[in-house]
């Protein structure tokens, strides 16, 4: 996928909010400290575009990216920061759940996880959701230059079998501090433009 141009269209916080176009939209969620804004960075080439937060759990909209004027990158709000409010975490639930089912334009919705760890029990709830409406056919394992390539492998395996994920579902190691598979995630994203059979422009 060749990005020529990405920007922030609007941080919503209700549906009345979303971009009113039919564009399709890939959604990224993961836990706080995962690296989701570093990821949106590195993929899109660059540097600033979503913030990095120094205070994990911050971020409490879902801020839509309009890529190439021909789909959007929408980024959700992080969760499993223990200093959030349980009103704050209701909220953050009520507001993904009415995007997750309510909204036509979603094709796909990647979670992200940390190579290095154990899918949290966050983690594996968030994947279940995100199962149930239909999505979670891309797992995307951050922070895999902090580990060998042979690690990556177990690491991988563990992550299948810890999520419980289909045969047909694919875990993509990234690196954002090394720029390491960034080829890989959009070949995957390509992959559900194509089966969904949408007219975007893939060079």
């Amino acid at each position: 996928m060749k990005i020529k141009t990405s920007d922030i269209v609007i941080s919503a916080v209700a549906p009345a909010q979303y971009p009113e176009d039919e564009l399709p939209e890939i959604a990224m969620v993961g836990r706080s400290n995962v690296g989701k804004s570093s990821t949106i960075n590195t993929i899109l080439g660059r540097r600033n575009l979503a913030r990095v937060s120094q205070n994990p759990g911050k971020t409490r909209t879902i801020n839509f990216y309009i890529i190439n004027k021909e789909f959007y990158l929408v980024d959700l709000p992080g969760y499993g920061y223990a200093r959030v409010s349980k009103s704050e975490r209701a909220s953050w639930g009520k507001m993904m759940e009415t995007y997750l089912a309510g909204r036509p334009n979603l094709q796909e919705v990647l979670l992200l996880v940390d190579i290095r760890h154990d899918p949290t029990a966050d983690d594996k709830l968030m994947y279940e959701w995100i199962r149930h409406y239909g999505y979670g056919r891309i797992v995307v394992a951050t922070k895999s230059d902090k580990i060998s390539k042979n690690q990556q492998q177990k690491s991988i395996k563990n992550i299948r079998q810890k999520l419980q994920m289909a045969s047909d579902a694919k875990v993509v190691p990234i690196s954002s501090l090394k720029k390491l598979g960034i080829d890989d995630l959009w070949k995957a994203i390509e992959k559900q433009f194509e089966e969904n059979d949408l007219p975007i422009t893939i060079e």
